[in-house]
């Protein structure tokens, strides 16, 4: 199966402790890489404001991992965030194909600058008067 990119972000209550919140990620991250996919970036982001209260809280802790694999991985890691008491929220996002289409459309419009550039040189060297 092709590896594709995925960003999972999830929001775990605000009055866990550093430390629980710390085994947390440590086994987020090995359980992505058991199921055989590889963990690209790991950002704790911290305590933040939610948009609306989630069970009676205002604030919550943010963390975002971004995995490489098949899929498997992702499955089984949000069946364990379902039952997980210490994650308020989760959601998981495929990224590689919005990736691939925004590569292409900034190489597009490099391309377009470097023509636009070549043009603007070729008129000002036409325009440049001949010294004999």
């Amino acid at each position: 199966m092709a590896n594709r990119t995925y960003e999972v972000m999830y929001i775990i209550n605000p009055d866990t402790d550093a430390e629980r919140i710390e085994k947390l990620n440590d086994a987020v991250g090995k359980l992505i890489e058991k199921e055989g996919g590889t963990v690209v970036r790991m950002d704790d982001i911290g305590i933040r404001n939610l948009a609306y209260p989630i069970q009676k809280k205002n604030q919550g802790h943010y963390v975002l991992f971004e995995v490489d694999g098949t899929g498997q991985e992702i499955m089984e890691l949000e069946r364990r965030m379902r039952v997980n008491d210490m994650i308020m929220r989760y959601i998981t996002v495929r990224v590689d194909e919005d990736r691939k289409k925004a590569d292409k459309i900034s190489a597009k419009r490099e391309a377009r600058a470097a023509k636009r550039a070549s043009f603007r040189n070729n008129a000002e060297a036409a325009e440049a008067p001949v010294e004999a």
